[in-house]
């Protein structure tokens, strides 16, 4: 008799403990996308044993969907993640889970370099708490209309808005608790929703959780969250950003580390700014990387719109305590609760590869021992710039610091540095062939 298999007999209870006769079975893309088949729930406990594969082109083509590389094409082998079971939102008696690649192709994965930065931390004796936050635009377009306008002269969603409006809460009630009831049937939790700065533009915290739990959350906000509008006849927007009338969308993640026993490392009362000797180092490793590894937070080209001054974000490493402008914040209002937010990814971000950028380079700190600068509560963005911490300035030149970057190879292997520094360049390539609108008004007629 073969021996039985305990993940695959809870995944089977789990289905059974949900009703579930359908599952969706969503692959994580490198752009962060949930790419979706739907078996029945006798042949996905079927899967989950045997696995699942799923054609290699993922990784060799844009997020055009066009491919930059020849080939056959062929499948190449998946696994289910038994434990990511759900509840799938839009139907009654089924269910969703996420499954990658595993193997040498899997070592291109994202969601698998995120799943070891978090073994890492294990491997020092942390376990990894963390959560993210996204700002998004709501539109008054369906993906038809979109079309239709050719993407100009779009209606935005709530035009009155406000921040922290309470007359777009009053009059949107309705379609925001049915946003947070949709997370809610995933076990994806809403620390809070509100209105931000911009018509139709909000801001979602989701609710910490512990390791590899809240980069799948964040992944299944988002791709919900467009499903979710475009059920209600409207389109949601994650770019960094839209216009430069328009402030950008950040993407802000927070981290904290606690030992075995449930204690917080980042907090010592005794300290002037309430942090141990681990959190310094976490952040004085974060400083020193982070520039080189700007494009596993900042990997399209539209992200680097938003890191430039005067546009609420960062432009170079540094940190403060309580600092809103810098790169690093630190939030110690209650020691138990002490913890790091990264500011500088945007709402683009992939978020697998923003939690392995931060959690890779704060522990990389902590086995150097890395002392930070001190921190400061300048306003760092009207500090002079600084060639040794400031970021790339696109895509490309962040693409070529990721190549060249030892501690990168190091943390993350060649097979995922290569196959994303090569994405990233096709995707630069094809934004480079295009002549923007202001390019045409500033140009035309005068050179």
């Amino acid at each position: 008799m073969a021996p039985k298999d305990k993940h695959t007999d809870d995944f089977t209870s789990a289905l059974d403990a949900l009703g579930a006769r359908a599952v969706h079975i969503g692959v994580v893309d490198p752009e962060g996308e949930f790419r979706d088949k739907l078996v029945s729930a006798e042949k996905a406990a079927k899967l989950a044993k045997s696995g699942y594969p799923f054609c290699e082109v993922l990784y060799f083509w844009d997020i055009a969907e066009n491919t930059f590389r020849d080939g056959a094409f062929i499948d190449r082998p998946a696994k289910i993640d038994t434990e990511t079971i759900r509840s799938y939102p839009f139907a009654e008696n089924a269910a969703l889970c996420l499954a990658d690649f595993e193997g040498d192709f899997g070592r291109r994965s994202p969601r698998n370099v995120c799943r070891e930065q978090i073994s890492q931390a294990a491997e020092l004796g942390f376990d990894v708490f963390s959560a993210f936050e996204f700002e998004f635009f709501v539109f008054d377009e369906t993906a038809e209309s979109l079309r239709a306008k050719d993407y100009r002269d779009l209606t935005h969603f709530a035009q009155g808005n406000r921040t922290y409006s309470l007359q777009t809460s009053a009059l949107h009630g309705d379609l925001l608790a049915g946003l947070e009831q949709t997370m809610n049937r995933m076990d994806v939790r809403l620390d809070a929703i509100h209105t931000e700065l911009g018509p139709g533009c909000f801001e979602a915290p989701l609710t910490y959780a512990k390791g590899m739990k809240s980069p799948d959350d964040a992944f299944l906000f988002k791709n919900f969250a467009r499903a979710y509008f475009a059920r209600n006849g409207k389109t949601v927007s994650f770019m960094s950003k839209l216009s430069p009338n328009l402030s950008g969308q950040s993407g802000h993640l927070h981290i904290s580390l606690r030992d075995k026993a449930g204690k917080a490392v980042f907090a010592d009362p005794a300290h002037p700014d309430g942090l141990s000797q681990t959190a310094l180092h976490f952040i004085g490793g974060l400083l020193r990387y982070m520039p080189e590894l700007l494009a596993m937070c900042s990997s399209t080209v539209n992200a680097y719109k938003r890191l430039v001054p005067g546009a609420w974000a960062p432009t170079s490493a540094n940190w403060g305590v309580q600092n809103r402008t810098a790169a690093v914040r630190v939030i110690n209002d209650q020691p138990e609760a002490t913890r790091v937010e990264f500011r500088v990814p945007s709402a683009d971000t992939n978020p697998y590869l923003a939690l392995s950028l931060l959690l890779g380079a704060g522990l990389e700190g902590i086995r150097e021992g890395i002392q930070p600068p001190p921190s400061s509560a300048e306003n760092f963005y009207l500090a002079p710039k600084d060639p040794k911490t400031s970021f790339p300035r696109d895509l490309w030149e962040a693409a070529d610091r990721l190549e060249r970057s030892a501690i990168a190879r190091k943390l993350y292997g060649d097979d995922f540095v290569d196959s994303f520094v090569e994405s990233r360049r096709v995707e630069f390539s094809a934004y480079q062939k295009q002549v923007s609108e202001w390019e045409i008004r500033r140009y035309l007629g005068v050179v």
